[in-house]
C-alpha cells in the first residue's frame, strides 16, 4: 500500500508541472475580444470585396492581405499580452518542445485526426460510397486570393496556434479547468471563423455552399479538435509546437483525399467519442479545478 502512494506521487506531481505558471496568464476576457474583433473588422471587409463583380487584381491583392492581417492579430494581441505580464522567458521554453515532453505526443499529433478520417471513410464504403475517397486528391478545394490553398494550409496552423497557445488557452485555464477551457475555447473558435464563411473560394465559404449539415458539423468538429489538441499541448509539458503540428496534419490530412462530405460528419462522431474517452481517462489533467493544482 505504502509502494503505491509513493509510486504515484511522482507521476501526479509531473502532471502539476504540466500547468505550471499558467495561473500568470490573467486577461482571457481582454485577450479573445480583440483578438477576436480586429480579425472580424478585417475578414468582414474582406468578404465585401469577394463580391465585388469583375474584382481587379488590386482588389484580390487587398483581399489577401486582409485574409493575411486578420490571422496574424492574435498574435499581436498575445505579444501585447505576454510583454506586459512579463511571460516571454515562460513563452520562449515552450515554442519547441520543453525538456521532457513525452516521445507519445509526436505520432499522435500527426496521427490522430487524418487516422479518424481514414477510419471513418472505411466506414462509408459498406454503405455505397465511392472507394476512390481513399485516392489521393490532385489539388485543393479551395483557393485563397492571391495565395496557393497549399501557403494557407501552412500558415493558417502555424499563426493561429502560436497567439492561442502562447497566451489565449492558458489565459483560460488560468481560470477553469482544463475541459471547460477546452470546451469554451471551441465555442469562440467558431466564432472567430464565421467572417471566412461568407469569404468566396475560402474553404469555410466552400462548406457552407455544401449545406446546412456540412456547416454545422464544421463547427461541431472543432469541439473535439480541440480537446484533442489541448490533452497533447498539455501532456507535451505546453509546447507550442505540438499544437501546430496536430493543427498542420488535420489541415493537410483533410485536403490529401477524395474524401466526401458526408465523411467528415462520420469523422466527427469518432472524435467525439475518442475525446470523451480521453477525457475519462485523463480526468486528472482535463477535470482538476485551477485552485487544487500544486
Amino acid at each position: 500500500m505504502t509502494h503505491t502512494a509513493q509510486s504515484t506521487r511522482p507521476d501526479s506531481a509531473r502532471r502539476a508541472l504540466e500547468l505550471k505558471n499558467v495561473s500568470r496568464y490573467r486577461h482571457p476576457l481582454a485577450f479573445y475580444v480583440l483578438a477576436t474583433a480586429v480579425p472580424w473588422a478585417l475578414w468582414f471587409t474582406a468578404a465585401w470585396l469577394s463580391y465585388q463583380p469583375d474584382p481587379s487584381q488590386g482588389t484580390v491583392a487587398v483581399m489577401t492581405g486582409l485574409g493575411l492581417a486578420g490571422l496574424a492579430a492574435p498574435i499581436v494581441v498575445a505579444i501585447w499580452f505576454i510583454r506586459r505580464d512579463g511571460l516571454t522567458r515562460d513563452v520562449l521554453a515552450r515554442l519547441v518542445a520543453p525538456r521532457g515532453t513525452r516521445a507519445w505526443v509526436w505520432p499522435a499529433a500527426v496521427a490522430l485526426l487524418p487516422g479518424a478520417l481514414l477510419v471513418a471513410t472505411a466506414i462509408t464504403i459498406p454503405f455505397g460510397y465511392d472507394v476512390s475517397q481513399f485516392e489521393l486528391r490532385n489539388g485543393f478545394t479551395f483557393a485563397t486570393g492571391l495565395l496557393p490553398a497549399w501557403i494557407t494550409l501552412l500558415l493558417a496552423p502555424v499563426l493561429e496556434e502560436v497567439a492561442w497557445k502562447t497566451y489565449g488557452t492558458d489565459a483560460l485555464a488560468s481560470r477553469m479547468n482544463v475541459l471547460w477551457t477546452s470546451l469554451l475555447f471551441g465555442v469562440v473558435w467558431v466564432l472567430w471563423h464565421v467572417p471566412l464563411g461568407f469569404i468566396k473560394g475560402n474553404y469555410q465559404a466552400e462548406v457552407v455552399e455544401e449545406g446546412l449539415i456540412h456547416s454545422i458539423n464544421y463547427g461541431v468538429s472543432l469541439i473535439p479538435f480541440v480537446i484533442l489538441m489541448n490533452w497533447l499541448y498539455y501532456r507535451a509539458g505546453r509546447s507550442v509546437l505540438v499544437a501546430i503540428v496536430f493543427h498542420l496534419a488535420a489541415n493537410f490530412g483533410n485536403e490529401m483525399f477524395l474524401t466526401h462530405p458526408d465523411t467528415k460528419v462520420i469523422q466527427t462522431v469518432l472524435l467525439l467519442v475518442l475525446s470523451v474517452i480521453v477525457v475519462w481517462r485523463d480526468r486528472e489533467l482535463f477535470l482538476t479545478p485551477p485552485g487544487r493544482r500544486a
